[in-house]
């Protein structure tokens, strides 16, 4: 406890450090407040009854209001929050694995690339935020959450500009983050969303088992969720290191020449390269037998609630969580070919005159590294399916769904990693300094030891 009070009194000691953080409190302040202000002629109240308090989070509508931190029930300005953006950053970076334009913007125009490449996920932002607003619109008239005495037109022309600002000053707050605070600033603006249901979730949770006399078991189910996050935190950070050796070069002139070892170094290959990509994916999938059974319900209500798509739309079900477990193992390894290139890795030894000891460079270091890469995802790809289907596990205990949506899935993932990205960054700035880092073990990135890692910029 001692070493904590030191080392964050070694983080006030730093001005920029401490500037940085106080300038990220602030706009994650101004985002939390813009989830609170409600959309013009909207009628709060009939809206969460429509959703029922909060949905269920393992629905889009639920989903969609975890990542907005209930800006979504609330029908605030930022009910759309970040999320055209991340679709937006999702749809540029597929483009780029099969796009010959958007290959060259992310790997050979360098900054000037990444600049047009923001812009152009800046716009199809917009238009996004566009399509989206109209939807969700849509939704709040469907559900007589509109005040009926409004021109129906004006309604949608002024709150879609409303929303689309929203989203666009989000985007700004985020960007600002990453600029001038600490911390990928998206990131933290949706981390912040989710953390905001956390204490009420807490707090029914409480009150349930303090009412039933179940403390206890309350105590095992925070220890759980310790244990959940501490295998969590090992798995996201784990990496095979594949040791590099550099030719010898020779050090002097003329005969004075005298060989010297290369440098060893290391190609670090992620345990879960894929990060949460794989449970978005999976879970967009998994949105469609909803749609379907909406579809048919309205023709044969009996048909649809004995029918398998019934039971793909209870994330509760058997099937629903086979499927799901299956459906993230399969992107996990898709995703994970996209991101890892073998090939790429090759020629980058090759070019820096480097070899992996005992591998021939060229396509058997591709194969090499290939093969590594698949058995390495297969530990990766299920743990991913256990973090993904272990809230429906949880509610089959009795856990609140609120609750229960911290014991895996996208949010426990992303909550995850965002604080180990945060805390990286604060290490670095505590070790320029020459302070203790937060973590002496230094199983941080930003602490490292023997072999450097190569191959970041490639």
């Amino acid at each position: 406890m001692k070493g904590l009070i030191t080392t964050i009194q070694n983080i006030w000691k730093i001005k920029e450090l401490r500037d940085r953080i106080l300038f990220t409190l602030a706009l994650l302040f101004a985002f939390r407040l813009g989830s609170h202000i409600l959309l013009p002629g909207v009628i709060p109240g009939a809206l969460k009854a429509a959703v029922g308090g909060g949905g269920n989070p393992n629905d889009l509508i639920g989903l969609i209001n975890v990542f907005t931190g209930g800006a979504f029930q609330n029908a605030a300005v930022f009910a759309l929050g970040v999320m055209p953006y991340i679709t937006a950053s999702i749809i540029i970076q597929l483009l780029g694995f099969a796009v010959p334009y958007f290959q060259r913007l992310q790997q050979k125009e360098g900054e000037a690339g990444r600049r047009k490449l923001n812009q152009i996920t800046r716009m199809l932002t917009l238009a996004i935020t566009m399509v989206q607003g109209g939807a969700y619109l849509t939704y709040l008239t469907s559900v007589n959450a509109v005040d009926p005495s409004l021109n129906l037109k004006l309604f949608f022309f002024g709150n879609i500009v409303v929303l689309a600002a929203g989203t666009v000053f989000a985007m700004w707050l985020g960007e600002r983050i990453t600029d001038k605070g600490i911390g990928n600033g998206i990131s933290l603006l949706i981390m912040i969303g989710i953390i905001a249901a956390l204490p009420q979730a807490l707090i029914f949770e409480f009150q349930a088992r303090f009412g039933g006399g179940a403390l206890l078991l309350l105590a095992l189910e925070l220890a759980l969720l310790f244990a959940i996050v501490l295998v969590t935190v090992a798995i996201v950070q784990a990496v095979r290191r594949i040791p590099v050796q550099f030719a010898k070069r020779m050090v002097g002139r003329g005969d004075t020449n005298i060989p010297v070892a290369g440098a060893r170094d290391y190609i670090p290959l992620k345990v879960n390269s894929a990060g949460v990509m794989p449970i978005i994916f999976a879970q967009a999938i998994m949105f469609l037998p909803a749609t379907a059974v909406q579809y048919l319900a309205g023709g044969d209500a009996e048909l649809s609630s004995n029918s398998l798509l019934r039971m793909l739309n209870d994330f509760t079900s058997a099937p629903y969580n086979i499927m799901y477990f299956l459906l993230v193992v399969i992107f996990t390894y898709v995703y994970t070919a996209l991101l890892v290139n073998p090939q790429q890795y090759a020629e980058y030894l090759k070019r820096q005159n480097a070899f992996i000891p005992g591998i021939k460079p060229g396509s058997s270091t591709a194969e090499f590294i290939d093969s590594i890469t698949t058995r390495i995802t297969f530990p990766g790809s299920v743990f991913l399916g256990i973090i993904a289907i272990f809230p429906a596990i949880a509610v089959a205990f009795g856990i609140n769904q609120g609750f229960a949506l911290f014991f895996g899935g996208t949010s426990l993932l992303i909550l995850v990693g965002v604080v180990l990205d945060t805390l990286q960054q604060i290490e670095s700035y505590l070790l320029m300094r020459k302070y203790d880092g937060l973590v002496k073990s230094g199983k941080l990135k930003g602490r490292s030891g023997g072999m450097q890692p190569i191959g970041a910029n490639m």
